[in-house]
């Protein structure tokens, strides 16, 4: 088995593979990703019998962690042509990209699993969930007040509004969070790209010409609306303007649209579930900790062995100390350990999932009570919002 990365040139020969596997996946969406994403993602391959037989792509994109800004990528298309399953190719694609990942000193990556139980076994685990909910045009009498209604408009974004819209989100929403992808005009100009992709876009709400929001929709099949962001006081507008779209999207319709419009990424008052979508793995764990935070009146020490079967590098003794005055870890490698998590368990935790008094009751876990006491002084990375899709 030989597991391959393409050179640039070569990624288009995967395209038959992912129309193979991906059948619910439309042409102009395709159209869209081999021309856009594929320019300058990473895609990896097992050959067998002069075929691309399996395949594993990574999207890149810069995360903010903290104060820090980093590489990261974005895990899409795992897939095996049907005759070739059960041969552990997938395991072999994963293993391969996840080391090559350390070399370029990735805090972690993370994916949008089809299936929890397919990257449990890779140490992934679910780092963020997201709040899902619908609104039903068809009963709701939302409506903007009439001394209001000329003061906004509704319009689709073009690439030329992207700048704009990357200065909305990094002004009022991205010091809400600790992780989120960073969002530039480059980043804005791919979402409406791959939202027109899906008959869709991006709806800007304005209010006498000033950005007040905006949220991405597709109407492929009813309409769906994505990661609706707006100005506090702004919901009713918010909520107008969706209507307002669904009433104008020949695709909405009564045997389209008998569960309301899907709100993805919604605001939680709004949400009918909240659901796990996203699992990250560690992969350089020295450059993650050096990117977490403590209260600035704390001190910190501590040191804990992990035990990463996959990325070696990672199984060391780790030393983790922080001065009072001062937020950030310094991170070392050492020889006395407290105790010993494995990578899965350290990145529940890092990610808020669990809580440090909950680690000593995990499988492989062994904390003594003064590792735990310190490590409860780290700050989790809980306000997390990766929305990204592909």
């Amino acid at each position: 088995m030989n597991v391959r990365r393409l050179d640039q040139c070569e990624h288009g020969k995967t395209r038959p593979l992912w129309e193979e596997v991906f059948t619910e996946d439309t042409q102009a969406f395709l159209d869209y990703y081999y021309y856009i994403k594929t320019k300058d993602n990473q895609i990896y391959v097992i050959e067998e019998d002069e075929q691309i037989c399996s395949m594993l792509q990574l999207n890149p994109y810069r995360l903010k962690v903290e104060e820090s800004e980093f590489p990261s990528a974005y895990i899409i298309a795992v897939a095996t042509k049907e005759a070739y399953r059960g041969r552990g190719f997938m395991g072999a694609l994963l293993r391969r990209a996840l080391n090559d990942m350390y070399e370029e000193k990735i805090p972690f990556t993370f994916l949008m699993p089809a299936a929890e139980a397919i990257y449990t076994p890779y140490d992934f685990r679910f780092i963020y969930s997201q709040c899902i909910g619908s609104v039903d045009p068809r009963v709701s009498n939302v409506k903007i007040r009439e001394d209001e209604e000329q003061q906004f408009s509704f319009t689709d974004a073009a690439l030329w509004n992207a700048e704009e819209m990357a200065d909305f989100f990094n002004r009022y929403f991205a010091p809400k969070w600790q992780v989120y992808a960073v969002r530039d005009a480059a980043y804005y100009q791919t979402m409406i790209m791959e939202q027109q992709s899906e008959r869709g876009g991006v709806r800007l709400m304005r209010c006498n010409g000033e950005l007040a929001g905006f949220y991405a929709y597709a109407a492929e099949d009813g309409l769906e609306i994505r990661e609706p962001l707006y100005l506090d006081g702004y919901e009713q507008a918010f909520l107008h303007s969706a209507y307002e779209l669904a009433a104008s999207v020949d695709k909405i319709n009564a045997d389209k649209n008998e569960d309301g419009i899907k709100i993805f990424a919604c605001p939680a008052h709004m949400a009918d579930e909240k659901k796990p979508v996203i699992m990250a793995r560690i992969i350089c764990l020295r450059e993650l900790l050096k990117a977490m935070r403590v209260h600035e009146e704390e001190e910190l020490d501590c040191s804990f062995a992990v035990i990463d079967p996959i990325i070696h590098e990672n199984s060391r003794v780790w030393r983790i100390t922080s001065q009072a005055g001062e937020e950030q870890l310094n991170v070392r490698e050492t020889e006395d350990s407290e105790g010993i998590l494995p990578v899965d368990v350290l990145t529940e935790f890092l990610f808020g999932r669990v809580d440090a008094g909950e680690l000593s009751g995990m499988e492989g876990v062994v904390m003594a009570e003064h590792l735990i006491k310190e490590l409860q002084k780290i700050k989790k990375l809980t306000k997390i919002f990766l929305n990204e899709v592909v």
